[in-house]
């Protein structure tokens, strides 16, 4: 996030303010949960190559 990095151990949870923009990485594998609406755009408003559709991020897995 632009204000610093939030390091998580396993188990742990950070809800990150709404509108703050932030990006989730990490040095090994790892499984995250991220939950948001639906409307949410991912990349917000710039697009990038990780940008994705709607559809492509509701598609079956």
């Amino acid at each position: 996030m632009e204000a610093g990095n939030v390091e998580l151990d396993e188990g742990e949870m950070f809800v990150v303010p709404k509108g703050v923009r932030h990006n989730p990485v990490a040095e090994q594998e790892c499984l995250i949960m991220l939950v948001e609406r639906k409307a949410t755009l991912h990349t917000g408003d710039v697009v990038t190559e990780k940008t994705r559709s709607l559809v492509e991020q509701l598609r079956p897995v």
